[in-house]
């Protein structure tokens, strides 16, 4: 995705993006295990305020992912 763009996103929306044939609910867990199986950047997730609870991924955090997993 040539046109992504750094913002807040929540993880339905950002996961569905990465796996757009799944369901949001299957979607959001292929994107959290992708997440949880890169320790570098599950770490630096937490660091920048991100909790298992949340349900928004910030600017901070988006620019994170896509820097460990590329742009969907």
């Amino acid at each position: 995705m040539e046109n992504f763009k750094i913002r807040s996103y929540s993880k339905k929306e950002l996961a569905l993006m990465f796996f757009p044939d799944s369901t949001p609910r299957v979607a959001v867990n292929h994107l959290m295990a992708l997440i949880r199986c890169n320790d570098m950047l599950w770490d630096e997730l937490q660091k920048i305020g991100y909790k298992n609870s949340s349900k928004v991924f910030t600017p901070r955090q988006v620019q994170a992912i896509i820097e460990w997993l590329g742009a969907p």
